[in-house]
């Protein structure tokens, strides 16, 4: 394992550069990252934007707002926030598996004095209150875990900047966004701040696998192509807003494996355009399934016929074929 050391501050780079890390760097190798953002929300792969955040207030206060590669829901980042990416090989299941790539997170975390667990499908909690929200991408053998840490963020800008669905709040039996989680300085055995947090989690995830720290140093070649990414995706508004279509037809509804949100433009009985948005966490292309709804007559017999063969917790997780339909014919 080598630790990549990233001193930028920018998402829009940071994002790129993870991504770029995950798909091209020597796949027989494994690589840490830990990261920090300035202020901005980095929403879900599969998530319709302009529902996810409080446009007003993040148009505001200069709040970046970028789409990411993964799954998962929308996280807010700022510099007291630290991020760490995980990216090795995959195991031969190819399945999501949150557990085995945080232990040693969870692990270093209890070195330095904070017992914490993973609870739920993907978050970090301390006392039932999340520090860290996961997410996951398999692609071709390899995996990219990866997650926030809220160490000393501003958790009074995190809920006015981040517009949940009420749904995820109420759920849990509370009132407000910011009850649900916490920052781990006050948690902390020794004073530290969040760049001498990161220090310290870097050595003890090293520790974790018995090995010193090596570091791995990126070429100019690597660099330009990272900023060939942010200046054709994650800097553009396509990517990071671009999703939402006209639609004539809206279901929703979370279950186990997450929330899914159908949206349907129906004309002449045929389903003419789908968009499909969620918090669930699968490693297929969600544009596939999309793109097997369109053209299909809209009924539920025609479209159970149409996915008949198609694994839909490749695209969805934990999500099934007929929780799916629900969202679909609600």
């Amino acid at each position: 394992m080598k630790f990549i050391e990233n001193t930028s501050i920018d998402p829009h780079y940071n994002l790129a550069f993870e991504e770029y890390v995950f798909k091209n760097l020597d796949f027989n190798e494994e690589f840490v990252l830990l990261w920090r953002n300035g202020p901005s929300i980095i929403v879900g792969k599969n998530q319709n934007t302009v529902e996810e955040i409080n446009m007003e207030y993040v148009k505001e206060n200069n709040i970046n707002v970028v789409r990411r590669v993964t799954g998962g829901g929308a996280v807010y980042h700022d510099l007291g926030n630290l991020n760490f990416s995980f990216i090795a090989k995959a195991d031969s299941s190819e399945k999501i598996d949150f557990k085995t790539y945080n232990v040693p997170i969870i692990k270093a975390l209890e070195k330095i004095g904070v017992n914490c667990e993973l609870s739920g499908r993907n978050d970090l909690v301390i006392d039932g209150k999340k520090f860290s929200g996961i997410a996951q991408s398999i692609i071709k053998g390899r995996v990219l875990n990866h997650g926030t840490l809220l160490f000393d963020s501003k958790l009074e800008t995190l809920s006015k900047a981040l517009n949940v669905k009420r749904d995820k709040i109420e759920s849990k039996g509370v009132k407000s966004v910011a009850s649900r989680v916490t920052n781990i300085k006050p948690y902390v055995e020794d004073d530290i701040d969040v760049l001498e947090f990161k220090q310290v989690l870097l050595n003890n995830i090293f520790d974790y696998f018995n090995q010193p720290v090596e570091t791995y140093e990126l070429t100019d070649d690597d660099r330009k192509n990272i900023q060939k990414m942010v200046d054709e995706r994650y800097g553009t508004w396509e990517w990071n807003y671009g999703r939402s279509p006209k639609f004539n037809y809206k279901g929703y509804n979370r279950f186990a494996g997450g929330c899914v949100e159908a949206r349907l433009q129906v004309e002449n009985g045929l389903i003419e355009n789908c968009k499909i948005f969620g918090d669930f966490f699968g490693k297929g292309e969600i544009k596939d399934l999309e793109e097997k709804l369109q053209g299909i007559k809209y009924d539920i017999e025609e479209v159970n016929i149409a996915l008949k063969d198609v694994s839909i917790d490749e695209y969805l997780g934990r999500v099934t074929k007929e929780e799916f339909l629900q969202c679909l014919f609600s």
